[in-house]
């Protein structure tokens, strides 16, 4: 069977799994004191290896909507909204390191491996906004030896000046988001931008010493053709980022109605759109580019394809990352923490966000406290997409819901996608492409709650 037909046979929605449970399948929120425990726990644990925590600050003001985008945003260009959301941010850091025990004395009280800032468009801020938020957040924390900080940035609206501030403060990683090159899907999509603006921010960036350009890509969008794509590529393999992501747009309008802006008429349909994955995958590979999990490429020089050879990558609700990093704590209106044992994301409304805040609390909007299968399937879940292969011999990762995983894999041994043994698993590279479709075997929330999925559309 060819890669096409491949293709074409697992071309069925299935979840990214940035987590296990996936959001849908959250079911026991915490209560604050149960997140601030099992935070508390994962700080101790992880501080004894040498490892800081993560920290994830969400910025949602945008000045436009790009009407592609899923994300949690409010589109605005009043900047009487940035300083009430700035102090309500700190507030919620210095409440959160309070709950901890970690507020108090002259000493930063976190230690951060990771941080990123994401949005909405991070970059809405201005410098001085910016150096506000960030002394007011890294007054209480400082770095680990190896930590990595990084922002995204929106290349139509980010100041040099702008790039400056992060670097003060250690960022060393730029995300730039792009999705396409061609004028006529920018202009549908409301993303209009040059190589020439992305080239001035990308060589920014490096001129100030970041060692990390990320682009943001996507596939499927309206009007893209094979011919955008090559065309595409051709400019972002010229600038040379050091690791991109290339999704496939999800088109979603009954929850984001922005993208009635186009309609499904505008969209490529199914096969087109797998030869414009094809395509993109194939032009990266031939430009030096090496495929990393699941959406993800990058430079044989960058840290993800490093981590990726000596098996430390890590995936959450942030992407691949270099190294499994825990806790991750969540700041700001949606973001979501993730302590191994506890899922918490805040409120999504940001002005409900903001009040409760104001009146002391955390504001923990939904999340999840896994079980022991949760717990299990997890780390197999996580193994596969990031490993590639997975192991239940050991009695502490078994779980009653794997005795009928083998059997459920059984179609992508016969499809040359896998090997499988009686309680173990590898993905071979031909498997690569369907790693979300493998990790569906594994999903027991899924498989219970949705017992019609299907793994694969059908035996061709």
């Amino acid at each position: 069977m060819n890669i096409s037909q491949l293709l074409e046979k697992y071309n069925v929605p299935g979840p990214r799994y940035t987590s296990y449970p996936t959001v849908p399948y959250w079911e026991t929120s915490p209560t604050e004191d149960q997140w601030i425990s099992s935070v508390a726990r994962s700080l101790e644990e992880n501080e004894h290896k040498g490892v800081g925590a993560a920290l994830y600050v969400h910025i949602p003001f945008c000045r436009a909507l790009c009407t592609y985008c899923g994300c949690n945003t409010r589109v605005t260009r009043s900047r009487g909204v940035v300083e009430p959301y700035i102090k309500t941010l700190i507030k919620e850091w210095d409440y959160t390191l309070n709950r901890l025990g970690r507020l108090g004395g002259s000493g930063p009280s976190v230690s951060l491996t990771e941080f990123h800032m994401g949005g909405g468009t991070p970059t809405f801020l201005e410098p001085a906004e910016l150096e506000i938020l960030l002394d007011g957040l890294f007054s209480k924390v400082k770095g680990t030896t190896e930590h990595e900080f990084s922002f995204e940035a929106d290349p139509r609206v980010t100041s040099k000046e702008q790039i400056e501030v992060f670097r003060k403060f250690g960022f060393k990683r730029i995300s730039l988001g792009i999705q396409d090159f061609d004028p006529k899907v920018q202009d549908i999509v409301h993303r209009v931008q040059s190589e020439e603006e992305v080239r001035r921010v990308t060589d920014d960036a490096r001129e100030l010493g970041f060692t990390g350009v990320n682009y943001d890509l996507i596939y499927g969008l309206p009007f893209q053709t094979v011919k955008s794509i090559e065309d595409t590529m051709e400019i972002v393999c010229r600038l040379r980022p050091d690791r991109i992501a290339f999704y496939g747009y999800a088109h979603v309008p009954w929850i984001k109605p922005g993208q009635r802006r186009f309609t499904e008429d505008d969209l490529p349909n199914p096969d087109a759109k797998r030869a414009l994955y094809e395509t993109g995958r194939r032009l990266l590979a031939e430009n030096g580019y090496r495929e990393i999990g699941m959406d993800h490429f990058a430079l044989e020089s960058d840290s993800l394809w490093k981590s990726c050879v000596e098996g430390k990558l890590h995936r959450n609700f942030m992407g691949y990352i270099s190294r499994q990093v825990a806790p991750l704590i969540g700041l700001g209106v949606s973001s979501i923490g993730d302590s191994w044992d506890v899922f918490s994301q805040n409120e999504k409304l940001v002005e409900t966000y903001m009040a409760r805040v104001e009146k002391g609390e955390l504001p923990i909007h939904r999340g999840h406290v896994l079980d022991e299968e949760d717990k299990v399937l997890r780390r197999h879940i996580l193994n596969i997409m990031t490993r590639f292969k997975t192991d239940w011999s050991d009695s502490s990762l078994q779980t009653p819901y794997l005795e009928s995983v083998t059997d459920r894999l059984s179609e992508f041994v016969r499809d040359g996608l896998m090997e499988v043994g009686a309680r173990s698993c590898v993905v071979k590279p031909a498997g690569i492409p369907f790693l979300r479709n493998i990790c569906m075997a594994f999903d027991a929330r899924l498989t219970r709650k949705a017992p019609s999925t299907k793994l694969f559309s059908r035996t061709i």
